[in-house]
Protein backbone atom coordinates (compact mmCIF):
# COMPACT_ATOMS: atom_id res chain seq x y z
CA UNK A 1 0.00 0.00 0.00
CA UNK A 2 1.43 3.19 -0.90
CA UNK A 3 1.76 5.97 1.92
CA UNK A 4 -0.47 8.84 1.79
CA UNK A 5 2.73 11.32 2.55
CA UNK A 6 4.69 10.40 -0.19
CA UNK A 7 4.76 12.90 -2.72
CA UNK A 8 5.27 10.20 -5.08
CA UNK A 9 2.09 8.85 -5.10
CA UNK A 10 -0.35 11.11 -6.22
CA UNK A 11 -2.11 12.33 -3.11
CA UNK A 12 -2.02 16.14 -2.44
CA UNK A 13 -0.86 18.11 0.90
CA UNK A 14 -2.96 20.60 2.60
CA UNK A 15 -0.57 23.16 1.46
CA UNK A 16 -1.34 22.34 -2.18
CA UNK A 17 -4.94 22.03 -1.65
CA UNK A 18 -4.88 25.42 -0.59
CA UNK A 19 -2.92 26.84 -3.07
CA UNK A 20 -5.31 25.66 -5.45
CA UNK A 21 -8.32 26.79 -3.99
CA UNK A 22 -6.44 30.00 -3.70
CA UNK A 23 -6.49 30.43 -7.70
CA UNK A 24 -9.86 28.98 -8.25
CA UNK A 25 -10.85 32.19 -6.09
CA UNK A 26 -8.62 34.55 -7.92
CA UNK A 27 -9.86 33.20 -11.27
CA UNK A 28 -13.51 33.84 -10.37
CA UNK A 29 -12.84 37.60 -8.91
CA UNK A 30 -14.44 39.94 -11.24
CA UNK A 31 -11.86 42.09 -12.65
CA UNK A 32 -11.71 46.08 -11.24
CA UNK A 33 -13.32 48.60 -13.19
CA UNK A 34 -12.34 52.36 -13.36
CA UNK A 35 -14.90 55.15 -13.60
CA UNK A 36 -14.21 56.03 -17.25
CA UNK A 37 -14.44 52.24 -17.81
CA UNK A 38 -10.80 51.12 -17.91
CA UNK A 39 -9.28 48.24 -16.22
CA UNK A 40 -7.95 49.44 -12.89
CA UNK A 41 -5.30 48.42 -10.70
CA UNK A 42 -4.83 44.78 -8.61
CA UNK A 43 -8.13 44.84 -6.88
CA UNK A 44 -6.17 43.96 -3.31
CA UNK A 45 -4.41 46.69 -3.70
CA UNK A 46 -7.43 49.32 -4.72
CA UNK A 47 -8.78 51.03 -1.55
CA UNK A 48 -12.23 50.86 -1.11
CA UNK A 49 -14.32 53.67 0.77
CA UNK A 50 -17.39 53.59 2.33
CA UNK A 51 -19.93 56.32 0.40
CA UNK A 52 -22.52 57.89 2.56
CA UNK A 53 -25.71 58.63 0.52
CA UNK A 54 -28.05 60.08 3.12
CA UNK A 55 -25.03 62.86 2.52
CA UNK A 56 -23.67 62.69 -0.45
CA UNK A 57 -20.71 64.69 -0.98
CA UNK A 58 -19.97 66.03 -4.72
CA UNK A 59 -17.94 67.97 -4.37
CA UNK A 60 -14.02 66.85 -3.39
CA UNK A 61 -11.79 67.75 -1.16
CA UNK A 62 -9.49 69.89 -3.49
CA UNK A 63 -12.84 71.87 -4.76
CA UNK A 64 -13.83 72.69 -1.45
CA UNK A 65 -10.89 73.79 0.15
CA UNK A 66 -11.51 76.30 -2.63
CA UNK A 67 -14.91 77.41 -2.03
CA UNK A 68 -13.81 77.46 1.47
CA UNK A 69 -11.12 80.22 0.60
CA UNK A 70 -13.70 82.04 -1.87
CA UNK A 71 -16.34 82.14 0.50
CA UNK A 72 -13.43 83.33 3.47
CA UNK A 73 -12.58 86.37 0.92
CA UNK A 74 -16.47 87.03 0.87
CA UNK A 75 -17.55 87.25 4.09
CA UNK A 76 -14.36 89.45 4.54
CA UNK A 77 -15.80 91.90 2.26
CA UNK A 78 -19.37 91.62 3.24
CA UNK A 79 -18.46 92.47 6.78
CA UNK A 80 -16.48 95.60 5.57
CA UNK A 81 -19.50 96.21 3.85
CA UNK A 82 -22.67 95.56 6.01
CA UNK A 83 -20.32 97.87 8.79
CA UNK A 84 -20.70 101.00 6.21
CA UNK A 85 -23.88 100.38 5.66
CA UNK A 86 -24.77 100.53 8.91
CA UNK A 87 -22.73 102.24 10.83
CA UNK A 88 -21.90 99.84 13.54
CA UNK A 89 -19.03 97.47 13.38
CA UNK A 90 -20.41 93.86 12.15
CA UNK A 91 -18.20 91.37 12.76
CA UNK A 92 -18.74 88.13 10.47
CA UNK A 93 -17.02 84.44 10.62
CA UNK A 94 -17.63 81.08 8.51
CA UNK A 95 -19.16 78.71 11.13
CA UNK A 96 -19.67 75.50 8.18
CA UNK A 97 -19.56 74.95 4.79
CA UNK A 98 -20.40 71.52 3.83
CA UNK A 99 -22.35 69.58 1.40
CA UNK A 100 -26.23 68.20 2.37
CA UNK A 101 -29.51 67.22 0.55
CA UNK A 102 -32.15 70.42 0.54
CA UNK A 103 -34.41 68.29 2.88
CA UNK A 104 -31.95 67.85 5.75
CA UNK A 105 -31.09 71.41 4.79
CA UNK A 106 -34.44 72.87 5.44
CA UNK A 107 -35.34 70.60 8.31
CA UNK A 108 -32.39 72.17 9.60
CA UNK A 109 -33.88 75.79 9.47
CA UNK A 110 -34.82 77.01 12.93
CA UNK A 111 -39.12 77.67 13.37
CA UNK A 112 -39.67 80.58 13.01
CA UNK A 113 -37.43 82.32 10.87
CA UNK A 114 -36.77 84.57 7.78
CA UNK A 115 -36.51 82.97 4.84
CA UNK A 116 -35.48 85.01 0.98
CA UNK A 117 -35.69 83.10 -2.20
CA UNK A 118 -32.89 84.65 -4.75
CA UNK A 119 -32.12 83.69 -7.98
CA UNK A 120 -28.61 84.41 -9.21
CA UNK A 121 -28.86 85.68 -12.99
CA UNK A 122 -28.04 83.75 -15.67
CA UNK A 123 -27.25 80.47 -13.63
CA UNK A 124 -30.42 77.73 -12.67
CA UNK A 125 -32.15 76.97 -10.14
CA UNK A 126 -33.23 78.90 -6.70
CA UNK A 127 -31.11 79.56 -3.44
CA UNK A 128 -32.12 80.44 0.07
CA UNK A 129 -30.84 82.88 2.11
CA UNK A 130 -31.93 82.27 5.96
CA UNK A 131 -31.27 84.95 8.67
CA UNK A 132 -32.44 84.36 12.28
CA UNK A 133 -35.56 86.77 13.27
CA UNK A 134 -33.68 87.63 16.43
CA UNK A 135 -30.69 89.00 14.36
CA UNK A 136 -33.26 90.37 11.70
CA UNK A 137 -35.37 92.61 13.88
CA UNK A 138 -31.87 93.89 15.33
CA UNK A 139 -30.77 95.26 11.70
CA UNK A 140 -34.54 96.64 11.28
CA UNK A 141 -34.09 98.20 14.32
CA UNK A 142 -30.65 99.84 13.71
CA UNK A 143 -31.93 100.80 10.27
CA UNK A 144 -35.09 102.59 11.54
CA UNK A 145 -32.49 104.63 14.29
CA UNK A 146 -31.75 102.16 16.84
CA UNK A 147 -28.66 101.51 18.23
CA UNK A 148 -28.57 97.89 17.51
CA UNK A 149 -29.83 96.69 20.77
CA UNK A 150 -30.52 93.18 20.55
CA UNK A 151 -34.07 92.33 19.82
CA UNK A 152 -35.71 89.59 22.43
CA UNK A 153 -38.92 88.54 20.32
CA UNK A 154 -39.24 85.60 18.40
CA UNK A 155 -42.04 86.28 15.76
CA UNK A 156 -42.47 86.72 12.20
CA UNK A 157 -41.54 89.81 10.20
CA UNK A 158 -43.97 92.21 9.38
CA UNK A 159 -44.31 93.48 5.66
CA UNK A 160 -42.22 96.81 6.47
CA UNK A 161 -39.95 95.47 8.57
CA UNK A 162 -39.46 92.99 5.14
CA UNK A 163 -39.03 95.73 2.79
CA UNK A 164 -36.26 97.58 5.16
CA UNK A 165 -34.60 93.94 5.41
CA UNK A 166 -34.17 93.71 1.90
CA UNK A 167 -31.80 96.42 1.85
CA UNK A 168 -29.03 94.47 3.34
CA UNK A 169 -29.76 91.06 2.23
CA UNK A 170 -29.46 92.35 -1.48
CA UNK A 171 -25.66 93.42 -0.09
CA UNK A 172 -25.31 89.76 1.36
CA UNK A 173 -26.18 88.85 -2.17
CA UNK A 174 -24.62 91.57 -4.74
CA UNK A 175 -21.29 90.49 -2.64
CA UNK A 176 -21.72 86.92 -2.98
CA UNK A 177 -21.90 87.53 -6.88
CA UNK A 178 -19.20 89.57 -7.06
CA UNK A 179 -16.93 86.76 -5.59
CA UNK A 180 -17.31 85.30 -9.14
CA UNK A 181 -17.07 88.11 -11.34
CA UNK A 182 -13.93 86.58 -12.74
CA UNK A 183 -15.88 82.90 -13.46
CA UNK A 184 -18.93 84.46 -14.76
CA UNK A 185 -20.61 88.08 -14.39
CA UNK A 186 -23.73 87.65 -12.09
CA UNK A 187 -26.94 89.59 -11.06
CA UNK A 188 -28.63 88.81 -7.55
CA UNK A 189 -32.82 88.50 -7.75
CA UNK A 190 -34.82 88.53 -4.39
CA UNK A 191 -37.65 86.63 -6.06
CA UNK A 192 -39.94 85.90 -2.89
CA UNK A 193 -40.00 85.09 1.16
CA UNK A 194 -40.51 82.77 3.57
CA UNK A 195 -40.92 81.80 6.93
CA UNK A 196 -40.91 77.99 7.38
CA UNK A 197 -38.33 76.01 5.68
CA UNK A 198 -40.48 72.47 5.80
CA UNK A 199 -43.15 73.20 3.28
CA UNK A 200 -40.31 74.83 0.60
CA UNK A 201 -40.07 72.86 -2.60
CA UNK A 202 -37.49 74.76 -4.55
CA UNK A 203 -35.49 72.01 -5.01
CA UNK A 204 -36.28 67.82 -4.94
CA UNK A 205 -35.83 66.95 -1.43
CA UNK A 206 -32.63 64.88 -2.77
CA UNK A 207 -30.53 66.75 -4.27
CA UNK A 208 -27.41 68.26 -3.18
CA UNK A 209 -26.66 71.61 -1.61
CA UNK A 210 -24.14 73.58 -1.01
CA UNK A 211 -24.22 75.32 3.11
CA UNK A 212 -22.75 78.06 4.12
CA UNK A 213 -23.39 79.14 8.04
CA UNK A 214 -21.84 82.62 8.83
CA UNK A 215 -21.87 83.87 12.87
CA UNK A 216 -22.58 87.29 12.60
CA UNK A 217 -22.26 89.60 15.89
CA UNK A 218 -23.79 92.47 15.68
CA UNK A 219 -24.21 95.03 19.24
CA UNK A 220 -24.91 92.84 21.55
CA UNK A 221 -26.97 89.53 19.24
CA UNK A 222 -24.74 87.13 18.04
CA UNK A 223 -26.78 85.06 15.33
CA UNK A 224 -26.49 82.98 12.00
CA UNK A 225 -26.94 83.75 8.67
CA UNK A 226 -27.11 80.34 6.30
CA UNK A 227 -26.93 80.23 2.46
CA UNK A 228 -27.87 77.25 0.46
CA UNK A 229 -27.33 76.66 -3.72
CA UNK A 230 -28.25 73.60 -5.03
CA UNK A 231 -25.26 72.08 -7.03
CA UNK A 232 -27.09 72.18 -10.31
CA UNK A 233 -26.57 75.72 -9.47
CA UNK A 234 -22.88 76.33 -8.80
CA UNK A 235 -21.58 73.55 -11.13
CA UNK A 236 -21.22 75.90 -13.39
CA UNK A 237 -18.51 78.05 -11.49
CA UNK A 238 -16.69 75.72 -10.03
CA UNK A 239 -16.24 74.21 -13.20
CA UNK A 240 -14.81 77.25 -14.67
CA UNK A 241 -12.90 78.03 -10.84
CA UNK A 242 -10.95 74.98 -11.58
CA UNK A 243 -10.34 75.36 -15.26
CA UNK A 244 -8.56 78.86 -14.25
CA UNK A 245 -6.58 77.22 -11.46
CA UNK A 246 -5.32 74.64 -14.04
CA UNK A 247 -4.43 77.94 -16.40
CA UNK A 248 -2.68 79.55 -13.90
CA UNK A 249 -0.82 76.87 -12.83
CA UNK A 250 -0.22 75.47 -16.12
CA UNK A 251 3.89 75.99 -17.10
CA UNK A 252 4.37 78.60 -18.81
CA UNK A 253 5.87 78.27 -22.34
CA UNK A 254 9.02 79.10 -23.07
CA UNK A 255 9.67 82.55 -25.34
CA UNK A 256 9.98 81.71 -29.14
CA UNK A 257 14.17 81.87 -30.53
CA UNK A 258 14.67 85.01 -32.54
CA UNK A 259 14.73 84.08 -36.10
CA UNK A 260 16.67 85.47 -39.23
CA UNK A 261 14.31 87.05 -41.47
CA UNK A 262 15.71 88.70 -45.16
CA UNK A 263 14.56 91.96 -44.25
CA UNK A 264 16.97 92.05 -41.71
CA UNK A 265 20.13 92.38 -44.35
CA UNK A 266 19.17 95.62 -45.30
CA UNK A 267 18.83 97.30 -41.97
CA UNK A 268 21.71 99.46 -41.14
CA UNK A 269 23.03 100.49 -37.62
CA UNK A 270 25.75 102.68 -36.09
CA UNK A 271 28.47 100.34 -34.60
CA UNK A 272 31.81 102.15 -32.68
CA UNK A 273 33.97 100.82 -30.50
CA UNK A 274 35.36 102.87 -26.85
CA UNK A 275 37.37 102.45 -23.98
CA UNK A 276 36.54 102.96 -20.06
CA UNK A 277 39.57 106.18 -19.38
CA UNK A 278 40.43 106.94 -15.87
CA UNK A 279 39.45 109.62 -13.80
CA UNK A 280 41.16 112.66 -13.92
CA UNK A 281 40.69 115.79 -12.26
CA UNK A 282 38.45 118.50 -13.90
CA UNK A 283 41.99 121.27 -14.11
CA UNK A 284 44.02 118.80 -15.89
CA UNK A 285 41.32 118.50 -18.37
CA UNK A 286 40.20 121.53 -19.03
CA UNK A 287 44.30 122.02 -19.59
CA UNK A 288 44.77 120.33 -22.47
CA UNK A 289 45.63 121.60 -25.79
CA UNK A 290 46.16 119.30 -29.62
CA UNK A 291 48.80 118.01 -29.34
CA UNK A 292 48.75 116.92 -25.41
CA UNK A 293 49.43 113.12 -25.07
CA UNK A 294 47.39 111.05 -22.91
CA UNK A 295 49.11 108.23 -20.78
CA UNK A 296 46.40 105.03 -21.25
CA UNK A 297 46.64 101.96 -18.76
CA UNK A 298 48.48 98.92 -20.37
CA UNK A 299 45.96 96.02 -21.73
CA UNK A 300 43.34 98.34 -22.49
CA UNK A 301 43.43 97.62 -26.01
CA UNK A 302 41.59 94.62 -24.54
CA UNK A 303 39.51 95.96 -23.16
CA UNK A 304 37.70 97.40 -26.12
CA UNK A 305 33.91 97.55 -25.88
CA UNK A 306 31.93 97.34 -29.31
CA UNK A 307 28.68 99.19 -29.18
CA UNK A 308 25.50 98.69 -31.36
CA UNK A 309 22.90 101.44 -31.57
CA UNK A 310 24.49 103.23 -28.35
CA UNK A 311 24.46 100.08 -26.37
CA UNK A 312 27.62 98.45 -24.85
CA UNK A 313 27.39 94.70 -26.31
CA UNK A 314 30.80 92.80 -26.82
CA UNK A 315 34.41 93.26 -25.82
CA UNK A 316 37.25 92.30 -27.66
CA UNK A 317 40.92 93.19 -28.54
CA UNK A 318 41.98 96.14 -30.93
CA UNK A 319 44.49 95.37 -33.70
CA UNK A 320 45.74 95.62 -36.88
CA UNK A 321 44.11 93.85 -40.10
CA UNK A 322 46.17 95.06 -43.23
CA UNK A 323 46.20 98.75 -43.44
CA UNK A 324 42.96 98.62 -40.71
CA UNK A 325 42.10 98.87 -37.43
CA UNK A 326 40.02 96.55 -36.76
CA UNK A 327 38.45 94.49 -33.08
CA UNK A 328 38.49 91.07 -32.89
CA UNK A 329 35.17 90.43 -30.54
CA UNK A 330 36.07 88.01 -27.54
CA UNK A 331 32.96 87.56 -25.15
CA UNK A 332 29.60 88.96 -25.39
CA UNK A 333 27.90 91.04 -22.24
CA UNK A 334 25.44 89.97 -20.14
CA UNK A 335 22.79 91.64 -19.30
CA UNK A 336 24.43 92.51 -15.32
CA UNK A 337 27.80 93.61 -17.40
CA UNK A 338 25.63 96.16 -19.39
CA UNK A 339 23.88 97.03 -15.91
CA UNK A 340 27.23 97.56 -14.63
CA UNK A 341 27.93 99.35 -17.54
Amino acid sequence: MADPLDSNSGTLDQSEIDQLLAQAVAEQRPPLLRADGRRGEDADSARVEAYDFRNPAFLTEVELRRLRILHEDFIRYLAARLAMFMRMECVLKMARLQTMTYGKFTEGLASPTHICLFKAEPLLGVGLLDVNPRLALTLVDRLLGGRGHSVKAERYLTEIEIALLEDVLKIVLEEWCSQWREEKELHPNIIGHENNGRFLQTSPRDAVVLALSIEVSFGDCSEQIQIGLPYYTIEPLVKALQQRRQKDSAPVAAPAKAEWRDIYEHVHIPVRAEWTLPEMPLREVAALRVGDVLELPVGILDRTRALLSGVPKFTGTVGLEGDQVAMKIARKLTAADEDRS
